[in-house]
């Protein structure tokens, strides 16, 4: 039931993306065009691309909700990740798109003329923009999906534009269009450090990269305060996907019956899979004191 509600929550989210970047894209567009406002036609072209990710992220990323099978054991976690890559390589090209023009305006001096209307499809964006994010930041709350975290950054970057192009139409209703050329230098900039961070994050989780070291503290904690528990070696704990995974050799009494040495695992493995992120948790019992095979000058069996 839990895995259903997230799943709606994922999907109103992805949609009120889908929806806001195409009225957006519809307001600017038409504003644009019908006064022949370079700045607005560009800030609609931007916003193409963010369709484009957000209904990737609609169509694609709904699969991490698909339970596991033969051909995916774990699930399909490690897809969103890879749908918040997505995202992230988007940005980064938008950006770059965005300090291209920038550029082009700042040489070429500007030539956006102003109306009040056009101030007002940029007002209507950012307000556009801001509900977007708002709504996508609550629908993602419990259900810590990357890709849409990606999407609400995506929609900053948007409001950041609009911002740049609202600077810029302001400063041509008062006699100086370069404002607009200067306004949107800046706002590349963080649009494009904005998308590569958002692809750093994302491949060190596709890359199986281990996990921080507070988290890695916090699980052996909960660990070695199990009463059976005599110490742990072989902690290994990494990302599979967004999610973690934990390996580890637990040292128990060497005395004690197999049916309790599996208890003791498997309340071991349901305490360290309740801990916030953890997926699976693999745990193998030695008895505390022998140590271990691989670290013997023979191999077992052979003596």
């Amino acid at each position: 039931m839990e895995t259903a509600t997230e799943r709606r929550r994922f999907v109103l989210a992805s949609w009120a993306n889908v929806l806001g970047n195409l009225a957006k894209i519809v307001a600017e567009g038409i504003a644009g065009f019908l006064f022949g406002s370079v700045a607005l036609l560009a800030d609609a072209a931007h916003s193409l691309g963010d369709l484009v990710a957000s209904i990737v992220v609609l169509a694609w990323g709904d699969s991490r909700f698909e339970s596991a099978d033969a051909d995916h054991p774990h699930g399909h976690a490690r897809i969103e990740p890879l749908t918040a890559l997505f995202v992230g390589a988007v940005i980064v090209v938008l950006g770059a798109n965005l300090l291209y023009e920038s550029g082009q305006g700042l040489l070429d001096g500007g030539h956006v003329e102003f109306s009040y209307l056009l101030l007002g499809a940029l007002l209507f964006s950012m307000v556009d923009m801001y509900l977007v994010y708002w709504y996508t930041i609550r629908m993602n709350d419990g259900v810590g999906s990357t890709a849409l975290k990606a999407l609400a950054v995506d929609c900053l970057n948007d409001m950041y534009t609009t911002v740049a192009a609202v600077v810029g139409v302001v400063g041509i209703a008062l006699g100086y269009p370069v404002f607009d050329a200067v306004a949107g230098l800046a706002v590349s900039v963080l649009v494009i450090y904005q998308g590569v961070e958002i692809g750093r994050e994302n491949l060190s989780y596709l890359a199986g990269e281990a996990a921080p070291e507070a988290r890695r503290d916090e699980i052996r904690q909960r660990i070695i305060t199990h009463p059976k528990t005599h110490g742990v070696h072989d902690l290994a704990v990494f990302y599979d996907g967004p999610m973690l995974e934990v390996e580890a050799h637990i040292e128990v009494d060497g005395h004690l019956t197999l049916r309790e040495a599996h208890d003791i695992e498997s309340t071991l493995v349901q305490s360290v899979e309740s801990i916030e992120d953890v997926g699976d948790a693999h745990l193998h019992l030695d008895p505390g004191g022998l140590g271990e095979w691989k670290d013997a000058s023979e191999p077992p069996g052979e003596n």
